[in-house]
């Protein structure tokens, strides 16, 4: 089946995963993404050793998870015929999708007003670490420091007094992937209705500031942060540990109509229509806060998380386990809705994979085809472009392509 998107094409010239992730789920959309390695190739192929997985051509869910549903050309941008070809490419492409920082996409030839000259129609789409006119505009940007530290995300989100939190790689990468995704669909619109391109940029820092809007509008009203759950506003909107250790998350956010329900639930009947506790703005303003949010973890701590799960559900009280990883592979939610996916590697393992969130019903469930060796695709690119084989040969031989690169 093909495509939303079928018919553009994506020139991808991305390292790691915030932008090659916006050309994976491009791809799956049924765009032809054509992405461009140097001779030294994406370290991004190598970032199973990061994540502590296994790496290699025939199993490297590592680099698939930003590279799935793509083509590869090895091209030395450096070279004259390198730079050629690159233009080439560019000459009958929709987008350009990069985060190169500018001040190298200045010095290749490949930067923003050079393009826009050349290729008036061409989308240039650009993930980069921060703003175009501050101080740090050419800094190198990274997830961890952009986004989740300087961003706000570390210092909003840990627990009062405790050290913030490990989250997995790429935590805001991912998110900074489809915002950019958006923008180019935006721009695409343009181009079809103008035919004009225009240039679309997300930033890991600005993404970061976005995704917390609640938390940087409400501390100018003295909402502070960090906070600790024994001081939560909403005591039921929390944490809680359960008999067996684990963790869970209640999210009853009309405190006044469902008070006695939760507490009936929780088998303290004996606090029904309590006026110290049955009014949320009451607690707050005479600091009743960890009182209660300590009795409400006595009562959790009596049963296992299997019964509070069964216990809220029973009385449409929202409320859900954490989760970890290996408890999602067996999850019937994520299972039955696609978001998790056993695709098969080429070294004959099945492994769980998750599918871009954005579902298309005239799509159903898109193709996930895993990423190949480095340069597995110059010849039939180049071949498309009007190179002969003798004419791919003497550019392979001269350095300004690369055919297939193993690891």
């Amino acid at each position: 089946m093909d495509g939303i998107l079928k018919g553009v094409k994506v020139v991808d010239l991305t390292t790691f995963l915030a932008a090659p992730t916006v050309a994976r789920v491009l791809g799956e959309w049924g765009a032809d993404v054509i992405k461009v390695e140097s001779p030294k190739g994406d370290p991004g192929r190598m970032q199973g050793s990061v994540f502590n997985m296994h790496y290699s051509d025939d199993e490297n869910l590592g680099f698939d998870i930003s590279n799935m549903n793509k083509r590869f050309i090895t091209l030395n941008t450096k070279t004259d015929e390198g730079l050629k070809i690159m233009y080439q490419l560019l000459d009958t492409a929709n987008v350009f999708l990069t985060n190169v920082r500018s001040k190298s996409l200045a010095k290749m030839g490949l930067d923003y007003d050079t393009l826009h000259k050349k290729f008036p129609k061409l989308i240039f789409a650009q993930v980069l670490g921060y703003g175009e006119n501050g101080d740090k505009r050419d800094a190198a940007g990274f997830d961890a420091t952009c986004y989740m530290a300087r961003g706000g995300v570390l210092g909003t989100t840990m627990e009062k007094d405790e050290t913030p939190m490990n989250p997995s790689n790429g935590y805001g990468d991912f998110q900074v992937s489809m915002c950019l995704t958006a923008g180019i669909c935006g721009a695409l619109v343009k181009q079809m209705n103008q035919g004009v391109g225009d240039k679309v940029t997300v930033t890991l820092h600005h993404a970061a500031l976005f995704m917390q809007n609640v938390a940087m509008v409400s501390a100018q009203y003295g909402n502070t942060y960090p906070k600790s759950r024994k001081e939560i506003a909403n005591p039921f909107n929390n944490t809680y540990k359960t008999k067996d250790d684990r963790w869970l998350v209640m999210c009853v956010p009309v405190y006044e109509r469902d008070y006695n329900k939760v507490m009936t639930v929780l088998g303290r009947e004996d606090l029904i229509d309590n006026p110290r506790y049955n009014n949320v703005d009451k607690i707050n303003a005479e600091h009743l806060n960890a009182e209660f949010v300590q009795i409400m973890g006595e009562a959790f701590k009596k049963q296992d998380l299997d019964y509070w799960v069964k216990a809220f559900d029973k009385n449409d009280l929202p409320l859900e386990p954490c989760y970890v990883p290996t408890e999602i592979y067996s999850d019937e939610e994520a299972l039955k809705n696609d978001e998790l996916r056993k695709i098969k590697c080429p070294s004959g393992n099945e492994r769980f994979i998750p599918t871009n969130p954005v579902k298309f019903a005239s799509i159903g469930k898109p193709e996930l085809k895993v990423s190949k060796p480095q340069g597995s695709d110059t010849d039939a690119i180049l071949e498309e472009l009007g190179y002969s084989k003798q004419d791919i040969q003497n550019l392979s031989a001269e350095g300004a392509v690369g055919l297939t690169k193993h690891i």
